[in-house]
């Protein structure tokens, strides 16, 4: 006979009430994680209550102190024994559980840190006197007069004292310290009309200032400008496009940076809702899908944007942390991000990233620095000066004659240099058509050469510019090639003996609700019999293809993110390697014409800047850095 197992007694069970602490301790294992979950509900409440500026500091990673102060409303006597019991809140009335404005809204945060560490409140109101009150481990202090000039401290000490299983699963202080600090950034970028200081306070004494963020005024782009700076770093904003659109009453806004400035991880990805920092996997997805056609697996885009809505139109009380949320049209949310990001990025034409430039210079300069650095002083060329180098100048050039060829005769006073001559040889142009040419007004400047019959290197106004000719073209190609299948459609191959795939009946019906949209890229389903589907046609540019793999991929992406991509991505991966077989290859000597015909077309062609791939297809030098690089500033 085999035993029974663990789960599984022979004596029917009791139904018992848990007492009140045991309830606040389970609860509290919900709302608050670990030390960063914690900061998360006080600086969320301190938000609520009006604040301009929030003071956290913390000690042993959030372990042993945790002290938030602000400079908010305040509470007064009556309040703090209700804003320390269970679903006591100011936030809501509880009439309607949808239409809330306000990050917290259960009021489970105070009484459930109250139930796992020593938790203390002063608080002051406006024009009345100061007063506190203390809770450990459940058990709940009176409310004495206290010494606050206004607003209110929360302390927390010794967190997880009351639940010490829970602090074996603690990280180091560092590790908690960095999520701490990850929760104050996301939080400042979500507000950036108030001030953050988050401080160490180990070891006691003022401690030392880990990030500080003060308050920003202006419009909502310019202050958010200014506070993504702060947070992220000048090179986020130099390098991201502004969004704003608009779509059924849904409004997104926000910064989403050029595909050359990717990361090697999902960590510059910062998703907010109504105001509210979440991690929603629908949101995640959309913003990768904005981005498929320019970057590869292994890179990830950078972004902060805020999707606005009526609070009706979105639960956030699915998660206990609420980090995630729900959509009542996430189809419309999706569109929205997927749609306005691509169409930013479109308007951004060629433009590439400024950190490309920067990597090369770095990878310019000497590894190690002599001790003195002589600088040599040199007047910079007048305008007119620089006018009349532009007309003696020709966007023409010739090939230089390979060995054994017969040389064109050199200009006169063309100077004879020992050694073979690898340049090219420059005509002097008609000054009518050196005008013409003249790179004042155009982005890319004016070829003036090509280098390892590979690399384009042009004239701008202001600098130079060096061109990546294959990547480049395998752009241009591939864009053209795009523009044609979305003007001709997707031409589909009829298969002999239809495939037929059998699945589930729910599969089945969720592949039929997007059966038109499989139609237009070239893939005919059509229901045959119960659980079953029949694959007609399949797009010809694919070839042969398992029609079976293909369905179910399709079919495991419908069913996590509710649309796919996979079909589209595929169509699009085979344009790209047509794209770079029908591309101009290395190694090719180009003409002058045929090098500025290029620089145009990648003036006037979205996405230029960077290859199928996302790698840059251009690099821009500005002569004040190359003078740097000599020495001469």
């Amino acid at each position: 006979m085999n035993a029974l197992g663990p789960k599984i007694s022979t004596d029917r069970p009791v139904i018992r009430q848990l007492d009140s602490g045991a309830i606040n301790r389970i609860a509290a294992g919900e709302v608050v994680e670990r030390p960063a979950s914690a900061v998360k509900e006080l600086v969320e409440n301190a938000i609520d209550a009006g604040a301009r500026r929030i003071e956290v500091c913390v000690a042993d990673g959030g372990k042993t102190l945790i002290r938030v102060t602000d400079d908010g409303c305040g509470m007064t006597a009556e309040d703090l024994p209700l804003a320390l019991s269970r679903h006591a809140t100011s936030k809501i009335d509880g009439s309607d559980l949808l239409n809330i404005h306000t990050f917290g809204f259960r009021g489970e945060a105070l009484p459930s840190l109250g139930a796992v560490g020593r938790l203390s409140i002063t608080s002051r109101v406006e024009g009345g006197e100061a007063v506190t009150i203390s809770v450990a481990g459940g058990a709940m202090t009176p409310v004495k007069p206290a010494a606050l000039s206004g607003g209110t401290v929360v302390e927390l000490r010794d967190l997880f004292y009351a639940t010490p299983a829970r602090l074996k699963f603690m990280r180091s202080d560092r590790a908690e310290m960095q999520a701490i600090s990850d929760v104050i950034k996301r939080l400042a970028m979500a507000e950036p009309s108030v001030g953050f200081t988050l401080r160490d306070v180990t070891g006691g004494g003022a401690g030392r200032t880990t990030f500080r963020a003060d308050a920003e005024t202006g419009d909502l782009f310019d202050a958010l400008r200014s506070r993504l700076a702060q947070v992220l770093g000048a090179e986020f904003t130099d390098n991201a496009l502004a969004i704003d659109a608009e779509r059924e009453g849904t409004r997104l806004t926000g910064y989403a940076a050029l595909p050359t400035y990717s990361r090697g991880a999902a960590v510059a990805q910062f998703l907010f809702v109504n105001g509210r920092p979440v991690k929603d996997k629908q949101l995640i997805g959309a913003l990768r899908a904005a981005y498929m056609d320019f970057l590869s697996r292994d890179r990830h885009p950078a972004a902060v944007l805020f999707v606005d809505c009526e609070p009706e139109r979105v639960d956030v009380n699915v998660h206990p942390a609420k980090s995630e949320v729900r959509f009542r049209d996430a189809g419309l949310v999706r569109g929205l991000i997927v749609s306005s990001l691509r169409h930013a990025l479109a308007e951004a034409g060629h433009r590439a990233s400024t950190t490309v430039a920067g990597a090369t210079l770095g990878a310019m300069r000497p590894e190690t620095q002599t001790p003195y650095r002589p600088i040599y002083q040199m007047d910079r060329p007048s305008a007119a000066a620089r006018s009349a180098s532009y007309l003696g100048q020709s966007p023409d050039f010739v090939p230089a004659p390979s060995y054994g060829e017969t040389t064109r005769p050199k200009p006169e006073g063309f100077a004879e240099f020992s050694g073979a001559y690898s340049g090219r040889v420059v005509e002097a142009p008609e000054p009518q058509e050196a005008a013409q040419t003249a790179p004042q007004n155009l982005p890319l400047g004016v070829a003036r050469g090509q280098v390892h019959e590979n690399y384009i290197i042009a004239q701008t106004a202001d600098g130079m510019v060096i061109v990546d000719q294959h990547a480049a073209h395998e752009r241009l190609v591939y864009e053209k090639l795009k523009r044609q299948m979305a003007e001709n459609g997707v031409a589909a191959q009829a298969l002999l003996i239809p495939e037929v795939v059998d699945l589930s009946d729910a599969d089945c019906a969720r592949l039929m609700d997007h059966a038109d949209d499989l139609s237009r890229m070239g893939l005919t389903v059509e229901p045959f019999g119960s659980g079953a589907i029949a694959v007609r046609e399949t797009p010809a540019i694919l070839g042969n293809v398992d029609a079976k793999a293909m369905i179910r991929d399709i079919l495991d992406e419908l069913s996590d993110q509710g649309e796919s991509t996979t079909l589209q991505a595929r169509l699009e991966a085979i344009l790209s390697r047509v794209a770079c077989h029908g591309s101009v290859r290395s190694g090719r000597r180009m003409q002058g014409e045929e090098m500025n015909a290029l620089l145009r077309e990648m003036e006037a062609t979205p996405h230029s800047g960077q290859c199928n791939h996302g790698r840059p297809t251009y690099v821009e030098l500005k002569l004040s850095d190359i003078e740097r690089l000599f020495g001469r500033t």
